[in-house]
């Protein structure tokens, strides 16, 4: 039974490890992978050092290997199966893991009966101890605090070029400069990005403005899709969007310490009813260091359209809130959750209406695009995945000095 133990141990440490060690996407990740090939190289020493403690008996130190085995064997396995309870889909490890910690606890046992030779226990003990302390250090580290660490993120910033007119002098045109700057020490992929200009009607009161209408402007500010100022002349109204565009592609992505530029050109009429123009420039983002994203991030459908979209974006649009829909395929960062986890995949939602523009991304499993995860398992989503949301403006300029022109 022991052998047994020792080998289905060594096989799916070792497959684990090297998988780990290899391709998982942090420094805790490889040493992890590492460890668990030093620990299946144990495991396999054990098996053979078990067969000679019980038979001949040549080695006199077989009872010590046999027991190191276990005893590492046992850690290890005990390690594993709270990981693939905590995060693991598949019944099948859990059940797999707690068969072997079991297996392992009785050959822990089962050898210590046999009245093994320890020389020097005290150092024996230290040792075991001491590598014991590692693993579950590093163990902890991967799993609980670096899932919860300080989140990074990159900065988007807006400025606006002086307007042109047409040589008709009956359009005009205001140049816009999108740069997105990443000054921390991992990448991020850009699962969805948008700009679109509000226009603003903002006619001024002949005189002071009431208390009362001060309050109704402030009622809006419960509202998150945007703020009105309170002002003693200008009554202010909601924006209509005049222009939306994304401005990155998608699934491209930005290496640490990088700058991303780009340039977008608003257009207008220079008999616009706008007072002002205001301008807003959105990212999703997801880091490197916590999924592989499967390239390409392929289109799916439009919410207007005979493509399968959730049903919750139906009822959006509806309202006027149109959307177009793409997905792709994500891994996870190291190779237990790959192995222990069902298939996942990305959808990000281009949203856009009257009232603007957006972009919503969801990691989830494939067919459960209808359910909305509660707050709790969307928060444990976005530190798993290290999904980051920017967001930038409203940059607002005024356009009378442009109608002053015509």
């Amino acid at each position: 039974m022991i052998v047994v133990v020792f080998l289905l141990t060594t096989l799916l440490l070792a497959r684990f490890g090297l998988e780990g060690f290899v391709h998982d996407l942090t420094f805790p990740g490889r040493i992890t992978g590492a460890v668990l090939l030093a620990v299946a190289f144990t495991t396999l020493v054990g098996a053979a050092a078990i067969l000679d403690h019980c038979t001949r008996q040549s080695f006199p130190y077989s009872g010590l290997v046999a027991l190191t085995g276990a005893f590492a064997a046992l850690v290890t396995n005990a390690m594993l199966l709270v990981q693939t309870v905590k995060n693991g889909d598949s019944a099948t490890y859990p059940v797999l893991f707690g068969v072997l910690t079991a297996g392992s606890a009785c050959a822990v046992f089962a050898v210590w009966r046999t009245s093994v030779a320890i020389p020097a226990p005290k150092r024996v003990a230290a040792a075991l101890i001491v590598s014991s302390v590692i693993a579950i250090a590093n163990f902890g580290y991967q799993n609980l605090y670096q899932p919860f660490q300080r989140q990074t993120r990159p900065l988007i910033t807006l400025s606006m070029g002086k307007a042109v007119l047409s040589k008709d002098r009956t359009a005009f045109a205001v140049p816009v400069d999108i740069t997105l700057r990443n000054r921390s020490d991992v990448g991020f992929y850009v699962l969805g990005t948008e700009f679109h200009a509000m226009g603003k009607k903002v006619p001024l009161s002949s005189k002071d403005r009431l208390r009362e209408q001060w309050r109704t402007d402030a009622e809006q500010w419960r509202s998150p899709s945007g703020v009105n100022p309170l002002s003693r002349r200008e009554m202010n109204q909601p924006g209509e969007m005049v222009e939306a565009q994304p401005w990155m592609p998608y699934g491209q992505w930005v290496e640490s310490n990088d700058t991303f530029a780009t340039r977008v050109v608003v257009q207008l009429p220079t008999d616009t009813p706008y007072d002002q123009v205001a301008l807003y420039a959105t990212a999703s983002l997801a880091r490197k260091d916590r999924l592989v994203l499967q390239p390409p991030l392929d289109f799916v459908a439009y919410s207007w359209g005979k493509g399968k979209v959730p049903r919750w974006v139906k009822e959006q649009q509806k309202t006027g809130l149109d959307s177009l829909v793409y997905r792709a395929r994500v891994h996870e960062n190291n190779a237990i959750d790959e192995r222990t986890r069902d298939p996942r995949f990305v959808t990000v939602y281009w949203r856009f209406s009257t009232h603007g523009a957006s972009v919503q991304t969801s990691i989830g499993r494939k067919g459960e695009e209808n359910r909305i995860a509660p707050p709790e398992e969307a928060r444990d989503l976005v530190s798993r995945y290290g999904l980051v949301d920017l967001i930038a403006g409203p940059v607002e300029r005024t356009l009378w000095d442009i109608k002053s022109q015509r």
